[in-house]
């Protein structure tokens, strides 16, 4: 289902070429200190919205301040994996690709993010949001999992390549 588009070897390069922008820099700089409380403020969600999603900033706004730190307390203490991705789709404003971004930075384990320049790189641009369910977000972690460990790199780092990856080619194929 999933092939990368590149090679391995060239996912450090590609993740080098990657650039940051100040919302990122935040969302980052939050994340030991909400791996360490276990939940998500609604400031938080708002800086993580305006990086992801910046459309989806008045949505995610409407959510109330105790559910979502009840949902995030949820997703990121559960064991059970289903849960931890879909009560995030809870979150008004939050879909599978800014679920899978709560993840990514904020839970303990391994989570890549899942968008469409990610899935262009593991040639699976024809995956459309309306077709993100549990069984292909499954698939898509162990995917990436696995291929983090091979190319012996952390999950950031395999996503910026991804994303830097899509964005170049989709630029230079007028896509």
């Amino acid at each position: 289902m999933f092939r990368l588009r590149f090679e391995i070897s060239e996912i450090q390069e590609y993740a080098s070429q990657y650039s940051y922008n100040r919302s990122e820099q935040i969302v980052k700089e939050n994340s030991e200190r909400i791996k360490s409380r276990g939940y998500i403020t609604k400031n938080e969600l708002k800086i993580i919205g305006e990086w992801k999603t910046p459309r989806s900033k008045s949505r995610l706004a409407s959510n109330a301040e105790d559910y979502i730190q009840e949902i995030t307390q949820i997703a990121f203490s559960t064991e059970n994996e289903k849960l931890r991705i879909e009560i995030l789709n809870l979150l008004i404003g939050v879909g599978w690709p800014t679920a899978s971004v709560l993840l990514h930075f904020y839970h303990k384990e391994r989570y890549p993010i899942i968008d469409f320049r990610a899935l262009y790189s593991l040639n699976c641009e024809h995956i459309r949001p309306q077709d993100y369910k549990y069984e292909f977000w499954e698939k898509y972690t162990d995917f990436t999992r696995g291929l983090a460990d091979q190319a012996n790199v952390n999950m950031r780092t395999l996503d910026q390549a991804l994303w830097q990856f899509s964005k170049e080619n989709q630029k230079s194929n007028n896509i």
